[in-house]
């Protein structure tokens, strides 16, 4: 299952990356810089939840694990306040909370691009194309050389980062996000094995759901078309109730009859497609020239049509 396993590998980093407009186009010797990272961790979260026999109970917190440790421990922008040449520090200053030496929103940032763009939104697509999506894609000596790939891919970010900024988080700062990635990846073990159980009433058909995660992801990112009298306390107290009734309606779903493979690819498909047109405004923010960014966003964009009608086409909604 080598084919699965390198496109998840290099999709991560696409999506969580390029499609976002952190990076442009023309930087294609950045995947390969990005790809231990990103793509490892989605291939050993996703490895290690199949062979526990764990599904997206566990893959979820996992993800969110993830999401911490990368802007944790790996890059530190949790805690850098000049983070990328930005003044961080004071975007988010009304969530601050010094005990954290983060804000609110800065962690609600972190967690929802990453648990879903980065890492889950890859998986559903990439298991689209597989008639067992429960399979492992690595063996014995291929679940190893990912873990030591993406060991060496993220230390190796870190140093780079490191030596850029000359800024290194403090030991607290550190232990906190340490303790609760451990917490999440327990978290994401516990939840896994517990039986969901099923309820009365017929899913929603997948166009319905799609339409659904456009709408609700959508939503997170228009946070910073709204006016400035509104308090950013406001704003993360609406983020945290968008996300629980998302969670809550996704869960709904997932236990009504008629659930398959399409309502999975349809939840990805519709985060993807947000991504879309956020990439053009965040490649505009990060100074990408504006005709690369534009290029790259139509390229990217004809590039997702494809490749989620071609899902789509494979997908069907009797396959485990």
């Amino acid at each position: 299952m080598i084919r699965p396993a390198v496109a998840l590998f290099l999709l991560a980093p696409l999506v969580g990356e390029y499609l976002l407009g952190n990076t442009p186009v023309t930087d294609v010797g950045s995947l390969f810089l990005f790809a231990p990272m990103y793509g490892g961790g989605a291939l050993l979260i996703r490895e290690v939840a199949r062979r526990t026999g764990r599904g997206w109970a566990a893959i979820v917190p996992f993800a969110a694990a993830y999401a911490l440790l990368e802007e944790g421990p790996i890059d530190m922008m949790l805690w850098n306040p000049a983070y990328g040449g930005f003044d961080i520090a004071a975007a988010y200053a009304e969530t601050y909370v010094p005990p954290l030496g983060t804000s609110v929103q800065m962690l609600q940032d972190v967690l929802t691009m990453h648990t879903v763009w980065s890492i889950c939104v890859p998986i559903a697509v990439v298991e689209a194309f597989c008639r067992d999506r429960t399979q492992p894609w690595l063996g014995k000596v291929g679940l190893p050389v990912v873990a030591v790939v993406f060991v060496v891919g993220s230390a190796a970010l870190c140093a780079m980062q490191i030596a850029s900024t000359g800024f290194v988080a403090s030991a607290g700062q550190l232990g906190w996000s340490f303790a609760a990635v451990a917490g999440l990846v327990v978290l994401g073990f516990w939840l896994g094995r517990r039986p969901v159980p099923l309820r009365d009433g017929v899913a929603p058909a997948p166009a319905v759901v799609g339409v659904a995660a456009f709408g609700v992801t959508s939503l997170v990112w228009c946070r910073e078309f709204l006016p400035d009298w509104i308090s950013q306390r406001v704003v993360a107290a609406g983020w945290c109730l968008l996300v629980a009734a998302a969670v809550a309606l996704v869960f709904r779903w997932c236990r009504s009859a008629g659930w398959g493979a399409r309502h999975r690819l349809a939840l990805a498909a519709g985060a993807m497609v947000t991504y879309v047109w956020v990439g053009w405004q965040h490649a505009r923010d990060m100074d990408i020239p504006r005709t690369t960014a534009l290029l790259g966003n139509i390229g990217f964009a004809i590039a997702v049509a494809v490749l989620l009608l071609a899902a789509f086409n494979r997908a069907s909604a009797d396959r485990i």
